[in-house]
């Protein structure tokens, strides 16, 4: 389980999971959660560079948003190695 500090943003941290280069599971902690919860669900099952390829960027407040965060803490998790 990878845990991200977000930034910026409503939710206070991203847990989540890879396996082969896939997010095999995802929860965002705070937040909207209908939001979160529906961006968790969508990615889900998807390859990690292709969720950072879609979410990162997008913004809501403080030039950034959950899904944003989302996309660093991947960026972040395939870089350790994760």
């Amino acid at each position: 389980m990878y845990t991200y500090k977000t930034h910026g943003v409503c939710s206070r941290a991203i847990e989540f999971d890879l396996k082969d280069g896939k997010i095999a599971s995802c929860r965002f902690i705070g937040g909207c959660t209908g939001n979160t919860q529906g961006v968790a669900a969508l990615v889900t099952g998807m390859d990690a560079q292709e969720a950072i390829r879609r979410l990162k960027g997008i913004q809501c407040r403080s030039g950034t948003s959950c899904p944003d965060q989302l996309a660093i803490a991947l960026e972040q998790a395939l870089a350790s190695g994760q």
